[in-house]
């Protein structure tokens, strides 16, 4: 006797399940390739970090994380300070106990590490020091920081010379080919003082550029806007523009050589490449500066026996974070530097004049 099979509908398919996210042993969450992951961790807040808002602070212990990331993690309240929760501009107090919660970042590549030779070069640089702050004279060639392809710059060596140091941060920046004196603290307390003093324009800068030409006797200060922009290859330039900001520098002949000139050169702002996009605007460029001096100029500086820029960051006057003291320091000229103010001065001593 025969029997009909039933027609069966075929199963349904079943969506695909994301896979579980893999797990340790002790069954938490696997960390990501190429990622760490840091626990929880309980932070008292020092007297040198008193008065720092929490967001602030957090950039400082979590460096490398992004802002966002901090910002969630304080809205969602995993941020407590003394138990209890906290907006990102709170401040801080001393005695504080913050607590930072787990996060996960990006394992950092090995970093080139400065060798004892160029960590040797930077502290034999520094010619003030105190428990608040040290100034280096910084050599022409050798970044600030590192980035933009440097493996390291001036404040990375002074962190690798000195690995007990608990705080070590630039006040301000120079140029990669302007030599002469940097200021860094090794206290927040201090890096705010300085900083501030900064902005309320109480700390003096003086530099001494060799410009070409012969410095024009009523040119005693240049008043131009300056505009910052990038080159097509992603270079950064400045210009005299009517819509870029405020800036003022004040200048003072000190010594005149055959076709160039010995100057003082005062920023009284802090633009990026002031001194030398305002040589250049007076139509006196720095000698050796490479973006804003003509081909024909930069070789016949060249033929002397130039190798760099002249621009030297020659003289600081501040007063001393916690004393008050007023100091005046000064940097001497490197080899480079002073050879070529040697055979400028007897080139002219040659002409009898």
């Amino acid at each position: 006797m025969s029997r009909k099979l039933a027609n069966k509908k075929p199963a349904k398919a079943r969506p695909d399940r994301a896979a579980p996210s893999p797990r340790t042993e002790g069954g938490e969450k696997a960390v990501p390739r190429g990622e760490v992951r840091q626990g929880v961790q309980w932070v008292t807040v020092d007297e040198d970090n008193e008065g720092q808002r929490v967001d602030n602070f957090l950039l400082a212990q979590l460096r490398g994380l992004p802002k966002s990331i901090i910002y969630r993690v304080v809205r969602k309240g995993e941020v407590r300070v003394n138990k209890g929760r906290v907006k990102p501009d709170t401040r801080l107090k001393a005695g504080d106990q913050v607590r930072i919660p787990p996060v996960t970042r990006k394992e950092k590549p090995d970093q080139v590490a400065p060798g004892s030779r160029v960590q040797g070069v930077i502290e034999a640089a520094v010619i003030f020091e105190n428990e608040q702050m040290l100034v280096v004279n910084k050599p022409s060639g050798i970044a600030v920081h590192g980035g933009s392809g440097l493996s390291f710059g001036l404040i990375e060596v002074l962190r690798s010379a000195r690995p007990t140091a608990k705080f070590l941060e630039l006040v301000h920046r120079l140029d990669r080919d302007t030599s002469g004196l940097v200021m860094v603290a090794k206290k927040r307390s201090a890096l705010r003082y300085l900083q501030d003093e900064l902005r309320q324009k109480r700390i003096r800068k003086h530099y001494h550029a060799l410009v070409v030409g012969d410095w024009q006797a009523g040119v005693d200060r240049v008043d131009a806007p300056l505009l910052r922009y990038e080159m097509p290859n992603g270079e950064r330039r400045v210009r005299v523009d009517e819509t870029g900001k405020a800036s003022l520098t004040t200048f003072r002949c000190l010594r005149r050589y055959q076709g160039y000139s010995l100057v003082e050169a005062s920023p009284i702002t802090g633009r990026t490449h002031q001194i030398r996009v305002h040589s250049a605007w007076a139509g006196h460029p720095i000698a050796g500066d490479d973006k804003y001096m003509d081909d024909v100029s930069l070789k016949a500086f060249r033929a002397i026996g130039g190798q760099r820029l002249m621009l030297h960051a020659r003289a600081l006057e501040f007063t001393l974070p916690v004393s008050g003291e007023a100091m005046r320091l000064e940097a001497p000229y490197d080899d480079a530097f002073n050879d070529v103010l040697i055979k400028l001065e007897a080139r002219l001593k040659g002409t009898g004049q």
